[in-house]
Order: C-alpha cells, then structure tokens, then sequence
C-alpha cells in the first residue's frame, strides 16, 4: 500500500488536488481519509467550550486514532473512521467503514507536524498558496457550508488561524517532497504525482 500525505493551509486547494488524483488514477485503487475526521472527541464539552477550542492547533487532532488506523490499514484490515460536524464542533457519533486500497491519500493541514504519521507516508506533498487567496476560500467556504457569519470567520482567522499556520502549518513546508503551488491549477506537479503512483501501481 502507498500512503500519500497532503498537507497545506486551510484553503489552499488540497481538496482540488485530492480529487484531481481521484479522478486520474484507476477507480476504486484509490482511497481518502481526511485530518478532519479525527478531530478529537469533545461529547464531555458544553456547545459554547467547544466553539472555543483551537481547532487550528496540532494537539485537536487525534493523532493516536489516526496512526492507529493507518497501520491497520497497511495490514489490509477495514477501519471504521469517524464522522464529524462542524456544525456541532464534534463527532456525531457514526464512523464509514473504509476499506485499505493500493493508494492511501492522508489530507489535512497539520498532517505532517506530527512525527509518527510523516514515518507512515511514501509521499508527502505540500500544497501551497498565497495567504490572501487562502483567506478569500475559507471565507466563502465557511459562510456557505458551514453556517458561520463574516465577524466569526475573520475574528477566528486573525486570532487563531493565522497564527498557527505560521508557527505549525507552513514549517511543515521542509517535510515535503513536493511542493505544488496552487494559485492557479498547477497540471505539471499533479501529473507528477500521477507518475509517481502509477509507476508505484
């Protein structure tokens, strides 16, 4: 099996990159799991403590889960992998049964600050973007998607997702072995990528 990280800022277009792959390598060899379901559990937190919680920093991830089901994964054993509400800031409670395919892809925006799951990747990729173009994405992504409002995203932005992007996410940038810059669709690093995991195939 070929485990392939994909890490970046938030809305930097890893999700366009994830699903470019998917739609070029052969179907049903490829499978995703995403950061965002192993948000850790926050059921003995009030509603109000969790719209607290630095969701931005590497210690919300569940990390250990995540190792966990790699590697059972690797053995070729199904994991059931959580599902979560970033309505309710928290997991609902159900989990998709996701089966180990040829080509894993990890993607999320601390994957690789964490020294375990990096050990666990063939391939890490970085997918970078310019800061403003990041903020205009998360903006409408999370007034349309996620039921915030303007003041609440940019409050959250200034005071908590900027920073940890500059101090966990964008170091990470040293830990990758491709880069792909993503300000506009970039076909030659995906086709790459494409190379790279056909030959592995």
């Amino acid at each position: 099996m070929l485990i392939i990280g994909i890490a970046g800022g938030t809305g930097c277009g890893k999700t366009t990159v994830v699903t470019k792959l998917l739609n070029e390598l052969p179907e049903g060899q490829v499978g995703v799991i995403s950061q965002d379901s192993y948000y850790k559990d926050t059921s003995h937190l009030s509603y109000d403590e969790r719209v607290n919680i630095n969701f931005d920093h590497p210690r919300s991830i569940d990390f250990e889960l995540l190792v966990n089901h790699l590697k059972q994964l690797k053995k070729g054993k199904p994991i059931d992998q959580p599902v979560y509400s970033f309505v309710k800031h928290n997991r609902t409670g159900d989990t998709i049964k996701t089966k180990p395919r040829k080509v894993m892809i990890v993607e999320g925006i601390l994957i690789l600050t964490n020294p375990e799951i990096r050990k666990l990747f063939d391939i890490k990729i970085f997918v970078h973007a310019d800061s403003d173009e990041r903020l205009i994405r998360r903006l409408k992504r999370d007034i349309s998607e996620r039921g915030r409002d303007i003041d609440e995203v940019l409050t959250r932005y200034q005071n908590t997702l900027k920073p940890m992007h500059d101090q966990f996410i964008e170091p990470t940038k040293e830990y990758a072995d491709i880069i792909i810059p993503n300000n506009r669709y970039n076909t030659v690093a995906v086709d790459i990528v494409k190379t790279i995991i056909n030959e592995r195939l």
